[in-house]
């Protein structure tokens, strides 16, 4: 991509160039540069990209600018796995057409359906939501149809033809015209992913911005090797280390996030959970207590590994090894976005060692390993034994009201963490 080359030199209209600028888009991403010429020209786009290189622009600017060209409601939809990938690439189409006077309907899961309906009402021009969700409005919701949808995009591709989606996504192709325009934008390409290429795209476009397994340069990558008693002691000691960074810790379960975060706030570090269980506004509420900096660390699942756009993230901690390479590009991608720079150390216990060197073998990189020594680490035990039990006590009685009133534990906690942020409550845990 020549450095000197803008998004009017792509094609695209003053109106969104100007609202690239107002977002801080100077220059092309290579995904951007490389798309968007094609999809002006009507062809039907596969986007492998790595995660943080722009691909919501790669789709979004073609669309929009084709929506001024010829407006009309429910122009184009565009389908993710997570709800909150869902809620920030409507946040984008909003942000980039607001010169335009788009509209945009937002429909996933945990959100009042109501008002789902009632957007709907408001003929937007942009769908954009998971696909269960989706296929719930089609079949219940009066009056609302696809019928003469104009673009369909399928971003994180290789995750929304998982099991869980295959069904109304198959459901979604059979109700929307032939004739239409499809982008599949993904970071990696499944054998699922090629299948749906054939069935669903017309003569695609092939751009690849990105190797197979690759993540960025500007990644530092270190790992700890440790004895699995002594993990929470490592997490610890390169959060305090670390301790001027905004940090994502990832863990394998939804109960491991909340245990994590009663035992770090215990130790006076701002931590704050995310995870499948709790309600969306709670999950958005942690996000943006997050990217807000009322919190420095986010405890969570793989629900916050794919496609979320958090500026600024210094630093990703592997607290539980990932099984896969794939799923380990798209946690350590959650930093080093859009050429920053970034870290991410993987703690690795003695059971986790073989799946590490596998990571290490499909990257085809040799991971440094992060400097410490154990006897300074150990230092930390006593501080942390104390806050384990305390969390384990608190989980213990999360768990008990459940059951005796129905209620969610994740739902209580986050209640609790809210809370936080004025001190009070950390003040009753440590007594």
């Amino acid at each position: 991509m020549e450095e000197d080359k803008n998004f009017k030199d792509l094609g695209i209209c003053e109106q969104l160039a100007e609202a690239c600028d107002n977002l801080g888009w100077k220059i092309p991403t290579k995904i951007q540069a490389e798309a968007i010429p094609h999809a002006l020209e009507g062809k039907d786009l596969i986007g492998l990209a790595q995660t943080g290189s722009g691909k919501t622009g790669a789709f979004a600017l073609p669309i929009l600018q084709s929506l001024l060209e010829s407006p009309q409601a429910f122009f184009a939809c565009v389908l993710s796995p997570t709800r909150e990938l869902a809620i920030q690439i409507a946040e984008h189409f909003e942000a980039l057409g607001a010169c335009i006077g788009v509209k945009c309907a937002v429909l996933v899961g945990g959100i009042d359906r109501v008002q789902q309906t009632n957007n709907l009402a408001n003929r937007p021009h942009i769908i954009v939501g998971t696909p269960g969700r989706l296929v719930d409005h089609l079949s219940n919701t009066k009056g609302f149809s696809l019928r003469t949808l104009k673009y369909l995009v399928l971003d994180e591709a290789d995750r929304l033809l998982n099991e869980d989606f295959e069904k109304p996504i198959n459901e979604i192709l059979n109700v929307i015209p032939r004739e239409r325009r499809t982008y599949l934008f993904s970071a990696t390409m499944t054998s699922k992913v090629k299948k749906l290429q054939r069935a669903c795209l017309r003569n695609p476009v092939k751009i690849e911005a990105a190797s197979k397994y690759s993540t960025v340069d500007t990644l530092k990558q270190q790992f700890c090797l440790l004895p699995a008693k002594y993990k929470e002691c490592y997490l610890v000691y390169i959060l305090t280390e670390m301790s001027g960074c905004t940090s994502m810790v990832f863990t394998r379960t939804c109960d491991a996030t909340l245990f994590l975060a009663m035992m770090l706030r215990h130790l006076g570090l701002r931590a704050i959970p995310i995870n499948g269980k709790m309600t969306q506004s709670k999950r958005s509420g942690a996000l943006n207590q997050f990217k807000a900096g009322e919190c420095n660390i986010l405890i969570c699942t793989d629900v916050a590994s794919r496609g979320l756009d958090i500026e600024l993230v210094d630093m990703v901690i592997n607290y539980d090894i990932p099984t896969s390479y794939k799923l380990y590009n798209h946690r350590v991608g959650r930093t080093a976005r859009a050429g920053r720079s970034g870290v991410a150390i993987s703690l690795v216990n003695q059971y986790e060692w073989e799946w590490f060197v596998q990571i290490e073998n499909d990257i085809g990189k040799k991971i440094s390993q992060f400097p410490c020594q154990k006897e300074e680490v150990l230092l930390f035990m006593e501080r942390i034994t104390e806050a384990q039990r305390i969390a384990r006590v608190r989980m213990k009685d999360l768990g008990g009201r459940k059951e005796k009133q129905g209620g969610d534990d994740g739902e209580e906690a986050m209640d609790r963490y809210l809370k936080l942020r004025n001190g009070k409550s950390s003040k009753k845990m440590r007594k």
